[in-house]
């Protein structure tokens, strides 16, 4: 899945000009015959677009680039959204587990906005399947879980009670022992290799009571545990453990939207709010903004003008637009150590769409 650190390093360059081509895709036959067909028609709106603003020679490097990294796309094996950023010194394609409207984005910096609203919309998490046997760590995004394959997962337990034979006159204590140190490499390996990156993630365990129990006794992590499923996962498939695990997750998710309005709440009595777009961007800038809560489907496009102030305009267009505000205004929260909080649209209705809560 898309890392928080592949979204801080596209959020780290600022080319000009910096193109963004996203879509939705689809995983299966025949409806991702329409994949390249859409790719094509959007690829042609970006060059004509770029051609507007800028010359054949200044493209001509940014254009090399596109086309190779069109042709790079694995159309047979796309998930639910596909995301091509392209300038003059940069290329990367990432294959999205959620759906993403179709744009294309010319802008100074890369277009994000969506990455960052599906990865708080299709939240993220980690789901272990205990067993001695061989211990999988998945990860998770919305409804989609892919398996962790690499130096450390699947992790067998190869001391006494796990590859190997128990000592002839051990007892049942002494096995419940070695699982519990068994769950504790688990853990540690998880926390030195994939737990850096973004801390708040839930994390789903499942596996037989007892082993769920031992986990929980000695995991550093017991306080994100959000949910367990109790059963032998050895042999599960990812297809038959996305329905369990889904359930939680949208449970998580409720409860987030939940805590995140109460914040807005309580900033509203403490005056410590600015609810216009401007307001935000001024405030995000400054750092002072402590939580962004954003409609998931609110865009503006905008200009920045000499004294430094948003300008909201009608259409995208043009080098000096923003194709989208908004985008700008998270990328700025999330920079100077902010949180951002995408809710249902018209949960704001309030405050214009918007709203940023002040640190003071």
């Amino acid at each position: 899945m898309i890392t928080r650190q592949d979204l801080k390093h596209l959020q780290s360059l600022t080319p000009v000009p910096a193109l963004s081509i996203l879509l939705p895709t689809h995983r299966t036959f025949p409806d991702n015959k329409q994949d390249p067909i859409l790719v094509k028609n959007l690829v042609d709106q970006a060059k004509a677009r770029l051609g507007e603003e800028f010359s054949v020679r200044e493209l001509e490097r940014l254009l090399e680039r596109l086309d190779a990294l069109v042709s790079e796309i694995d159309y047979p094996h796309t998930l639910d959204g596909l995301a091509l950023y392209v300038s003059h010194d940069f290329a990367k394609l990432y294959y999205l587990p959620f759906s993403i409207p179709a744009r294309v984005v010319i802008d100074q910096t890369f277009a994000t906005r969506d990455l960052v609203y599906g990865m708080h919309r299709a939240q993220r998490y980690w789901v272990f399947l205990l067993s001695q046997a061989s211990t999988r760590l998945l990860a998770g995004t919305g409804e989609t879980l892919e398996e962790i394959h690499d130096k450390n997962f699947p992790m067998e337990m190869t001391e006494p009670g796990g590859t190997t034979a128990l000592p002839f006159d051990s007892d049942s204590s002494y096995l419940d022992d070695r699982h519990r140190r068994f769950f504790q490499q688990v853990d540690s390996a998880f926390t030195e290799n994939y737990y850096t990156e973004d801390k708040s993630l839930p994390l789903i365990v499942g596996g037989v009571v007892r082993q769920v129990s031992f986990f929980q006794e000695v995991s550093q992590h017991a306080s994100a545990i959000a949910g367990t499923i109790s059963s032998n996962f050895d042999k599960a498939t990812v297809s038959e453990l996305a329905p369990q695990t889904w359930e939680i997750v949208q449970t998580v998710r409720q409860s987030q939207q939940a805590d995140a309005l109460q914040a807005l709440d309580d900033a509203i009595s403490a005056q410590l709010v600015v609810s216009t777009i401007e307001e935000a961007w001024q405030m995000a800038q400054a750092g002072r903004g402590k939580l962004l809560l954003v409609e998931k489907n609110y865009h503006v496009p905008a200009i920045l003008n000499e004294s430094g102030k948003f300008e909201l305009v009608e259409a995208v267009g043009g080098s000096d637009v923003m194709d989208d505000a908004v985008d700008e205004i998270i990328e700025a929260v999330l920079a100077m150590g902010g949180k951002v909080a995408i809710v249902d649209d018209g949960a704001l209705a309030d405050h214009r769409h918007i709203a940023l809560t002040l640190r003071y």
